[in-house]
């Protein structure tokens, strides 16, 4: 039986390290919510998730995921410009929007990470989050 989960399609013999990896999910979630992201152990937390990733061999996950911690590390902050707004001649700005707010997006984004306009906008993280890092 196959079940659409966080980090794609599953057979019920992986069920159980999916939802480890949902239920860390939802924690992040809610720690971001409560305390931003200076929230305590949130690097460490991201890098478990990660963990995760790797095992459930999502390369663009597990990238961005590694990509969003070292930019916290190096930053304090998560103020990367990964979403933008286009007028009506087809033109970008990037949308100004706080670090928590920013953050919560792209995790929320990862919560259906195989849906194909959220993989889109994480491809948009990670291309954002490379160019400020590298």
């Amino acid at each position: 039986m196959e079940r659409l989960t966080l980090l794609g399609y599953y057979n019920e013999f992986d069920f159980m390290k999916l939802t480890a990896a949902n239920t860390k999910l939802e924690s992040i979630i809610k720690k971001v919510e409560k305390d931003g992201v200076k929230a305590p152990k949130l690097v460490d937390d991201l890098k478990e998730l990660r963990e995760y990733a790797l095992k459930e061999q999502d390369p663009l996950v597990t990238k961005v995921l590694r990509l969003s911690y070292e930019y916290l590390i190096d930053n304090s902050s998560f103020d990367v410009q990964a979403q933008f707004e286009e007028d009506e001649e087809g033109n970008e700005y990037p949308l100004e929007i706080d670090d928590k707010e920013n953050l919560l997006y792209l995790l929320r984004l990862l919560e259906n990470a195989e849906h194909k306009i959220n993989r889109e906008e994480i491809k948009d993280y990670r291309t954002a989050l490379k160019q400020e890092l590298y």
